[in-house]
């Protein structure tokens, strides 16, 4: 296929100082806007989305927003808050679980959860979860309810389309919520919203219409996950934010972002992405990889049945013409 593994690595300068003119052109050229705010979740994506804005425009002219849930891990707001005050950022936290509760309801997911798993309610946490070993062996893309009970043990309920679509809209109220705090932020100060989508993500639709994809700009959209950890480093990242497990943080007991969408693990995911745009022959993308043929076409077959049922979340409203 003609590259070697390094074929994601980046000049982290220089791709540090493209963005950066990106940011100032698109806040005071394009919005003609006084500065930033980012939503920090305590993650590798808007850690270096927040450090790439402070460099571009200056720490007085971003601010941060952390917006937890009652449900929210709580890790994620304390490794937030501490990114905030490295970079010397303005930070407030909000708690969303009045916005998330008003429109869907905890009392309606709860009383739902507990038609599919006998004796959830208090005390018990939940998540969803998909087969995570996709390179390993060829399963069925079916999505798993896990609830731990109270003693810990867990039980599983795999989920219909219908039931899985129920509990995913109640997930994507939180990610829709928080951009609502974003706005209100952002237009009371004369601030555009930047997003903290990368590549990764945008290519498969590991992203919610109107929450994490509806944002001014996208700094870090053209960018591989590997590539935004390469960024992390360079930009002095914290490294428990650098080391933790990417997750979606939409559940009471958490997941992991492979675990929940991926199913193949991100120094293996980038490569294989790649790959699969450029239209590589499977048995060309194996030996490059050096991984079995069957693994490669299980990966490019997963990746176009996201890429085409998550289509229309890339698109802007369709209209007549």
């Amino acid at each position: 296929m003609g590259y070697e593994h390094n074929v994601l690595a980046l000049n982290p300068g220089h791709e540090c100082d493209r963005i950066c003119a990106f940011i100032r052109e698109q806040v005071y050229t394009v919005y003609r806007r006084s500065g930033i705010v980012v939503g920090l979740s305590g993650g590798v994506d808007s850690s270096v989305t927040a450090a790439l804005a402070v460099r571009a425009i200056g720490r007085d002219n971003v601010v941060g927003l952390v917006l937890p849930e009652k449900e929210s891990n709580p890790v994620s707001s304390r490794f937030a808050a501490g990114h905030a005050a490295a970079l010397g950022i303005a930070c407030r936290e909000i708690d969303i679980t009045p916005t998330v509760d008003s429109v869907g309801g905890y009392a309606w997911r709860d009383e739902y959860i507990s038609r599919l798993v006998p004796g959830y309610g208090p005390g018990c946490k939940y998540n969803i979860i998909l087969p995570s070993d996709l390179l390993d062996r060829d399963a069925f893309s079916f999505y798993t309810l896990q609830v731990q009970m109270p003693d810990g043990s867990l039980k599983k309920k795999r989920l219909s389309a219908d039931t899985f679509r129920a509990l995913a809209a109640f997930a994507s109220i939180k990610i829709r919520a928080r951009m609502v705090h974003l706005y209100w932020e952002a237009e009371r100060r004369d601030m555009i919203v930047a997003g903290t989508t990368n590549k990764t993500e945008f290519i498969l639709g590991d992203i919610c219409k109107y929450g994490d994809a509806g944002t001014d700009i996208e700094p870090i959209l053209h960018l591989y996950k590997n590539q935004v950890y390469q960024l992390a480093r360079y930009l002095d990242v914290s490294k428990e934010i650098i080391d933790r497990q990417p997750s979606p943080d939409t559940f009471s007991l958490p997941v992991s972002d492979q675990e929940f969408f991926f199913r193949i693990p991100f120094e293996k995911l980038d490569l294989l992405l790649y790959s699969w745009e450029r239209g590589a022959k499977v048995e060309e993308a194996a030996a490059a990889l050096s991984l079995g043929e069957d693994a490669v076409r299980r990966a490019f077959r997963d990746f176009t049945s996201k890429n085409t049922a998550t289509a229309h979340i890339r698109e802007v409203p369709r209209a007549l013409p």
